[in-house]
């Protein structure tokens, strides 16, 4: 007698009628085995399988895991019948890309990849668990029964298949649990702006969950790799949806236009965007790139279309990070006398901050040591391989200087790790004469953050990207990657410090304010000099890009000590009348040069102003109920000197509300803004309501409120012993 576990699926196979017996079997006449309906059960699936947020009306399922579907037939299943389901995937279903998987004997084979057995019969009704391999290729399948010659098409016959964290067998293997939560399942989080004196955090909605978010992805699946067997590899996945962010290649079929101009008249600003739903959904919408887009907006989109496709991701900030044009792991300045930039000779870059995304897999192409963290970054900076696509490279080989491992280590590495050179170039009789006047080993790179895990604050993993500044192993790492150059090193690290060094810092000021820094020059002697300094400051974006020349500071003095601290001011009319010319973050960005004129001995330090704004409070309940009103109160005070024109609110949050937008027109200084929002919660859990300031002068200011959204569970939401969803325990 068969004796079988109620909990776990039963692996009988069906007989074909063709088996051979030693006695006359009576002729048994049945019906043609019929399929008449098909039942996903996309709930009790989408539970054990992580998919349950997403707001769509398909089974949605991880590979490498069973899932269960509930046929009715128009009689009960014998022994003799054949049944076979068949999975097609893949842009354009094929044979090539069908997978047949049989529930009888004669073609069932322990070694498919695929396998399926009945789970539970009920007379006519029959539960049967179908189990896909941790390597299966990913994206939408169509669900096609034959029975006999009989083909069952469901009505809607398509699902889709997921990467699964959650299977150790499976590339994307995450063994922590609260990581997965935090970097496949959590929806929201924050991009880290600024500068690295001032970090600024912004909420951002990934919105992975949200509708049609997930349809957008797998279009972009079949947009980026034209292989159904590509679809199963994470390495190949992130590198073509890296390429997929941008419109500026991919033949513009990208989901996101980017522009650093400052001009956002035919589209969106990039600060106005608080998270990638509202852009992915356009872009399925329409099929057209959206405008416009910066790092943080590129880093979002990739992390929520990894998230959403089951590729752990996390959104990553490198402070003062490099453009290294050259390739030559070297940021090259080049400065005049009195400290300008040489704007057509400088091309290299350094951007105050850089957003791109760390994605999580195995790397079975690359040699041991390679796994775990990989960077991918979907803004267009620079061509790889013919296309605007960026990683993903190994953490670990960027570490090392392993330049040549992976995807665009090389460049990645200099973001982190290049040395900064400045050139001063003179003018003698009628010829230019460069000098290194400057060579900055520790500048760049100098804090890597992203969101800590389960917590809303900052975690630093600049030990993940490199070694500490100024070590020896720091410093090896970087010969090593300058060894596999042709040319190596072209200049000397300085194994000491020159006689004059010079340091320079900016104080924390509000926007419409003056501006003051402080030039410490340090010397190893006492003796009288006399010094030169002289100051050019820029307005720019975070970028490095100048949008205006703001002014030129000097000052001559005799030094005596050893340590002297001089103050310059810039006024705040050369900057305040300018804001309103420049659509982005203003920075301001000085490069100090002192001189002394005994020895002709010249040093440069390079500074940058990032403002500070008013707050924004929120007062808000901290819980509320799906379907009950909620009221949230906003409180802006005008504490600067300046009035703010053309101002605006918007706010939004998943499940709570939808973007919208009030416009006040003229906030003047000293004036305190009070108003009341109201929205009624549609979905259940950790919520966040943010709100968001926007003006001509003030670009950005957020705000955020956690709320914990409830509702009453209702007994299909609850499961039984040993996790067995209830519905299927009713059979």
């Amino acid at each position: 007698m068969e004796v079988s576990n109620e909990h776990e699926p039963r692996k009988r196979q069906l007989r074909h009628s063709h088996s051979l017996s030693l006695f006359p079997q009576p002729a048994v006449l049945l019906t043609d085995l019929r399929v008449l309906h098909i039942d996903f059960l996309k709930h009790q699936n989408a539970l054990s399988h992580h998919t349950s947020d997403f707001m769509i009306n398909k089974l949605v399922v991880r590979r490498g895991q069973v899932f269960y579907l509930r046929l009715l037939f128009n009689r009960s299943l014998q022994p003799q019948d054949n049944l076979d389901l068949q999975f097609n995937t893949g842009q354009v279903p094929s044979v090539a890309n069908t997978i047949l998987v049989s529930l009888n004997s004669r073609n069932s084979r322990n070694n498919d990849p695929w396998q399926v057995s009945v789970y539970k019969e009920l007379g006519i009704e029959v539960v049967v668990a179908v189990s896909s391999p941790p390597d299966a290729i990913v994206g939408k399948y169509f669900l096609y029964v034959r029975s006999g010659n009989n083909v069952f098409k469901p009505e809607k016959n398509d699902f889709y298949l997921l990467f699964n964290p959650w299977c150790k067998d499976d590339t994307v293997f995450m063994p922590n649990e609260e990581e997965r939560v935090e970097y496949v399942l959590n929806d929201t989080g924050y991009h880290y702006m600024g500068i690295i004196d001032s970090i600024q955090e912004k909420p951002w909605n990934f919105g992975q969950f949200e509708k049609n978010v997930l349809n957008c992805c797998i279009l972009l699946l079949n947009k980026g790799l034209r292989k159904s067997s590509e679809l199963r590899s994470p390495v190949l996945v992130t590198r073509a949806m890296s390429g997929l962010m941008s419109s500026q290649d991919s033949k513009g079929e990208g989901v996101l236009i980017g522009n650093w101009s400052g001009n956002y008249k035919r589209g969106v600003a990039p600060y106005l965007w608080t998270g990638s739903a509202p852009i992915l959904q356009q872009y399925y919408t329409t099929r057209q790139p959206v405008p416009f887009g910066q790092c943080w907006v590129f880093s979002g989109i990739l992390t929520t279309v990894l998230r959403a496709l089951g590729i752990p991701a996390r959104s990553v900030t490198a402070y003062e990070s490099a453009h290294d044009t050259e390739k030559n792991l070297t940021v090259d300045i080049y400065v005049d006398e009195k400290g300008k930039v040489i704007s057509n000779m400088t091309n290299d870059s350094v951007w105050n901050f850089h957003v791109w995304t760390d994605a999580w897999m195995k790397r079975l192409d690359l040699p041991k040591g390679c796994d775990g963290w990989q960077a991918v970054d979907g803004t267009p900076q620079e061509l790889s391989q013919g296309s605007f696509c960026c990683g993903p490279s190994p953490l670990a080989a960027i570490c090392n200087g392993d330049i040549f491992i992976g995807y665009d280590t090389k460049f990645i590495f200099s973001e982190v790790n290049a040395d900064q050179l400045i050139w001063m170039v003179k003018s003698v009789n009628g010829k230019k004469e460069f000098s290194v006047i400057s060579v900055d080993v520790m500048s760049i790179g100098k804090k890597i953050i992203t969101k800590a895990v389960g917590q809303d604050s900052q975690r630093d993993i600049t030990n993940e990207y490199k070694y500490p500044e100024g070590s020896l192993e720091e410093r090896e790492a970087m010969a090593h990657a300058f060894s596999f150059l042709d040319y190596g090193r072209k200049y000397t690290v300085p194994e000491e410090k020159q006689l004059l060094q010079i340091f320079v810092q900016s104080h924390p000021v509000l926007l419409g304010d003056p501006v003051n820094f402080t030039v410490t020059l340090k010397r190893k002697t006492a003796t009288p000099q006399h010094v030169t300094i002289s100051a050019s400051f820029d307005l720019q974006s975070y970028t490095g890009f100048k949008v205006e020349h703001l002014d030129v500071l000097h000052k001559s003095i005799e030094i005596h000590d050893e340590v002297t601290e001089i103050i310059l001011t810039l006024d705040s009319n050369t900057y305040v009348n300018r804001l309103t010319m420049f659509s982005d973050e203003p920075v301001i960005k000085g490069f100090v040069v002192a001189e002394i004129l005994e020895s002709n001995e010249t040093v440069a330090s390079q500074v940058f102003v990032f403002f500070q704004y008013p707050k924004i409070s929120i007062e808000m309940p901290d819980t509320g109920r799906v379907g009950q009103p909620l009221v949230c109160i906003c409180i802006l005070k005008n504490s600067l000197h300046i009035p703010l024109t053309n101002a605006k609110f918007s706010w939004e949050g998943l499940g709570i509300s939808p973007r919208q937008t009030l416009s006040q027109g003229m906030v003047e200084s000293g004036q305190t803004i009070n108003f009341q929002i109201k929205c009624t919660p549609v979905k259940t859990g950790s919520k966040k309501f943010i709100i968001k300031f926007t003006s001509n002068e003030v670009k950005e200011i957020c705000a955020e409120k956690s709320i914990l959204i409830t509702n009453q569970p209702s007994p299909e939401d609850v499961e039984t012993e040993v996790g067995v969803p209830l519905a299927l325990r009713l059979f």
